[in-house]
């Protein structure tokens, strides 16, 4: 089993999609009994509420289904327990560095670290662009997912 945490600020756009979107392209290539894919946030600004309306609005418009998902904040019992912990961006990742005293076992990365093209996802919360939110993170899940199957052999 590999086991996945997507992590942003808030839990209920970048995260929760991205969650969702590797769900259902491990669904799709019929490997998602090997996966548990969830999603978290760094702050506590936003526990308990659902994910925001432009995420659930782009992934019905991409065929994409979600759970009743509610936001959460990410504690170091979840980096011992998962496998990879991927944030959305630079201020994810020094935030989960914060909450989890370090990354020892090198399973801390941002999603597009795995892309040609090393950098931030937009957020849709202060852009209101959700399109381009969603392709980077497609793009993100996808070279991910390549990782997962080329480089760690373990597909």
């Amino acid at each position: 089993m590999i086991k996945i945490l997507f992590v942003c600020h808030g839990n209920i756009c970048r995260s929760p999609m991205a969650q969702y979107v590797m769900q259902d392209l491990v669904n799709k290539a019929e490997w998602g009994e090997m996966f548990e894919i969830d999603s978290a946030a760094t702050s506590r600004e936003e526990i308990g509420n659902g994910i925001h309306y432009g995420t659930k609005r782009k992934l019905k418009e991409k065929g994409i289904v979600f759970g009743d998902h509610k936001a959460r904040q990410m504690t170091k019992d979840d980096y011992v327990y998962y496998d990879f912990l991927i944030g959305m961006e630079m201020v994810n990742v020094r935030n989960m560095m914060r909450i989890v005293g370090g990354d020892p076992e090198h399973k801390i990365y941002r999603i597009l670290d795995f892309t040609n093209r090393s950098a931030d996802i937009d957020d849709p919360w202060y852009t209101g662009d959700f399109d381009i939110t969603y392709e980077q993170i497609v793009h993100g899940c996808e070279a991910l997912l390549d990782h997962l199957v080329k480089e760690k052999s373990i597909l």
